[in-house]
C-alpha cells in the first residue's frame, strides 16, 4: 500500500459563474516533491486554498495519513502540520519581518507578555541554514517582493509544518535565489517533510520535483514520473497544444532613440543613498532593450524614476517626438497643427508621461498595477477612462468600456467568472497579470516599459506575451524589458545593459554572451570599460 501523508479525493470546488475545482484527486506520497502544473486559472490555487482551509469543498474528501480528517480553517491546517506559502503574500505592510514571522504563533510567557527576542535567534539560524538573507527589522512596507517572498517562507518554516505549500514561491525571486530555494527545499525533504510545489516554471518542475499533476479548466489530466517525461509533454498537457517555447523572431532593426536617460539618480530614503548612480542608456525604436541583474541593483528604482513612481535626484529622462496634442487627450489637434518635440519627463506627472507616449507593465501587479477592489473592466481603462472614446463631458461612456474590456479579454485570454464585471481580487494572479500585459499592450505607445512581464504566467501565456513584444518591436516601437528570467532575457532581448549596486556595468549583444558571462556582470565579479555612453547633441531648444 502507497505510504500517502495527504490524499484529496475528488475535489470539487465552484464559484459564482466557474467550477475552480471539477472532480479533482491528488496523492502526496510521504518524503516527496509533488509539482502541480496548470495554466492560469486551471484551479491549482483553489485546490491548495481547500487544503489550507481557505475554502471549504462542495464535494470530496481529505485523508491525512490515510484518516479522513476535516480543514475549515487555517488553524485546522497548521494543527495538521499543513502549511502555505501564498503567491499573493499574506503580510501586514506596517510590521516589520520579524513581527510578520511570529504573527499568530507569538511567543508569550505565562502572563500573556510577548518575547520576540526569545526567537530571533532561531529564525536567525533558519536565514543562515536556508541562505536568505533578510532584515527582520525593516517593515515589510519597505522590502522588495523578492524579501517578502523569504519573510512568508519563513513564516512557515518558523511554524515547524512538515506538509509544505509552495505556491509559485519562484515568481519574484532571482536565478540565484531559486537556486538556493531548490536546494532548500531538497534539504526539507531529507529532514521529514513533504511539499506540494505549484509552478509555472516546467525548468524548475523537471529539476526538483519527484511527479507531477498537471489540472487544465479545472480538472485533472493526470499524474507523470518527472523521470519518464520531459518539458515538451508537460506542456502538452497543460495547454492541450504544442508550445513554442523560444520565439521565432527576425533580425532587429534599430531606429532613431525613443528615449534618452542622461546621468539618471535616484536616491533612496529607506536606504538613505543613492540606489541608482549617474546612469545613461537609450532605448530605440524597434529594439528590445533589458535591464539585467540581480534583484536589488536599482533596475526597480530605475523603473520607477523613469515612470514617476519614485523622484529622481539628479539627470534628465528624455522622450523624443512627443506629439503635444497627445499631451491633452480630452481634444484632438486640427489637421496641419501636429507639433512633435522633446519631452523631459522628470517635469510632469505619471499621467502626463501615459499620455505622452508611455505603457508600464510594473513589477509589483498589486501595488502599481490594479485597484483590487474594482471591477475588470474599469481596470482596463484606468489610464484612459478620461478620454472621448470612454467619457463625455466628464460622464462616462460605461458601455464602450465593457466593449473595450471584452474585446482585450478576448484577444488576451483572460480568464475570470464574470467576465470584464469580474471583481479583479477575485481572479488568480495568472490573469490579473494577463490583464495588465493586455492594457499596456494595447494602448500601442511608442515605449513599452516591461518589468517582469510574464511573471506567474503559464507557458501558452508567455509564448503569446512574447510574440506581442516582439510585434510591437517589429511595429518600430521601443521596449525597456526588466527582467530576472535569464532564459527570457536571452530569448528577447536585441541588447542587454546589466546593473550592479545601481550602475551599467555592461551592455552586450545577446547573440555574443552567454549566461555565464552574464553571471560574472551581475555578481560585479566583471565590468566592462568606457561604459559612457555618447549620445547625439539634443536640441534643447525642442524639450519641453
Amino acid at each position: 500500500m502507497e505510504d500517502y501523508v495527504i490524499e484529496m479525493r475528488h475535489i470539487t470546488k465552484e464559484f459564482p459563474g466557474i467550477k475552480a475545482n471539477d472532480d479533482v484527486t491528488i496523492q502526496l506520497r510521504r518524503g516527496e516533491i509533488h509539482a502541480l502544473l496548470g495554466e492560469n486559472g486551471a484551479g491549482k490555487s483553489t485546490l491548495m486554498s481547500v487544503l489550507f482551509g481557505l475554502y471549504v469543498a462542495d464535494k470530496g474528501d481529505i485523508y491525512k495519513d490515510g484518516k479522513k480528517v476535516e480543514i475549515k480553517n487555517p488553524n485546522d491546517a497548521n494543527r495538521l502540520g499543513i502549511g502555505m506559502v501564498h503567491q499573493h503574500f499574506m503580510l501586514v505592510e506596517c510590521f516589520t519581518g520579524l513581527e510578520n514571522i511570529i504573527l499568530g504563533a507569538e511567543p508569550t510567557d505565562k502572563l500573556g507578555f510577548l518575547h520576540s527576542k526569545r526567537v530571533r535567534s532561531e529564525i536567525d539560524e533558519l536565514c543562515r541554514k536556508f541562505k536568505f538573507d533578510v532584515d527582520l527589522d525593516t517593515k515589510v512596507s519597505d522590502m522588495t517582493v523578492g524579501m517578502q517572498q523569504k519573510i512568508e517562507i519563513l513564516k512557515m518554516l518558523y511554524r515547524k509544518n512538515n506538509i509544505l505549500i509552495f505556491d509559485e514561491p519562484t515568481a519574484v525571486l532571482t536565478p540565484q535565489e531559486i537556486d538556493n530555494l531548490m536546494t532548500s527545499m531538497k534539504k526539507l525533504i531529507k529532514e521529514g517533510c513533504s511539499i506540494i510545489f505549484i509552478s509555472h516554471k516546467l525548468k524548475e518542475i523537471m529539476a526538483v520535483a519527484d511527479c507531477c499533476t498537471v489540472l487544465r479548466k479545472g480538472k485533472c489530466m493526470g499524474t507523470v514520473n518527472i523521470k519518464d517525461t520531459n518539458v515538451h509533454a508537460l506542456s502538452r498537457m497543460m495547454v492541450g497544444r504544442d508550445v513554442q517555447l523560444v520565439i521565432d523572431k527576425k533580425e532587429a532593426k534599430p531606429g532613431k532613440s525613443v528615449l534618452s536617460v542622461e546621468n539618471l539618480s535616484v536616491h533612496s530614503p529607506v536606504k538613505h543613498k543613492d540606489v541608482v548612480k549617474n546612469v545613461s542608456f537609450e532605448c530605440r525604436a524597434g529594439e528590445v532593450t533589458c535591464i539585467a541583474g540581480i534583484e536589488g541593483n536599482g533596475q526597480s528604482e530605475l523603473v520607477y524614476g523613469i515612470s514617476g513612481l519614485m523622484p529622481t535626484s539628479h539627470g534628465n529622462i528624455i522622450l523624443h517626438d512627443v506629439d503635444e496634442a497627445s499631451l491633452n487627450k480630452r481634444h484632438h489637434a486640427k489637421d496641419g497643427e501636429e507639433h512633435f518635440a522633446d519631452l523631459d519627463l522628470s517635469k510632469y506627472s505619471i499621467r502626463k508621461r501615459n499620455m505622452a507616449g508611455i505603457s508600464h507593465i510594473p513589477e509589483d501587479r498589486h501595488k502599481y498595477g490594479l485597484i483590487l477592489d474594482f471591477d475588470l473592466k474599469t481596470n482596463m481603462v484606468l489610464q484612459r477612462y478620461f478620454e472621448p472614446e470612454f467619457s463625455n463631458h466628464g460622464w462616462i461612456r460605461r458601455k464602450n468600456i465593457r466593449k473595450y474590456s471584452d474585446s482585450l479579454i478576448k484577444k488576451f485570454d483572460v480568464r475570470s467568472g464574470k467576465g470584464s464585471d469580474s471583481l479583479v481580487r477575485s481572479m488568480s494572479g495568472g490573469n490579473q497579470q494577463k490583464a495588465i500585459v493586455a492594457r499596456e499592450i494595447d494602448r500601442n505607445t511608442n515605449l513599452l516599459i516591461a518589468v517582469q512581464p510574464t511573471r506567474g504566467l503559464d507557458v501558452g501565456a508567455i509564448e503569446y506575451i512574447h510574440k506581442q513584444i516582439i510585434a510591437m518591436r517589429d511595429a518600430g516601437k521601443a521596449v525597456l524589458l526588466v527582467s530576472f528570467e535569464l532564459d527570457e532575457v536571452m530569448n528577447l532581448s536585441d541588447r542587454i545593459l546589466v546593473m550592479y549596486e545601481g550602475e551599467i556595468v555592461a551592455d552586450v549583444d545577446p547573440k555574443r554572451t552567454n549566461v555565464q558571462e552574464l553571471g560574472l556582470y551581475m555578481s560585479g565579479a566583471k565590468k566592462m570599460n568606457n561604459m559612457k555612453i555618447k549620445y547625439s547633441q539634443i536640441n534643447k531648444e525642442k524639450i519641453l
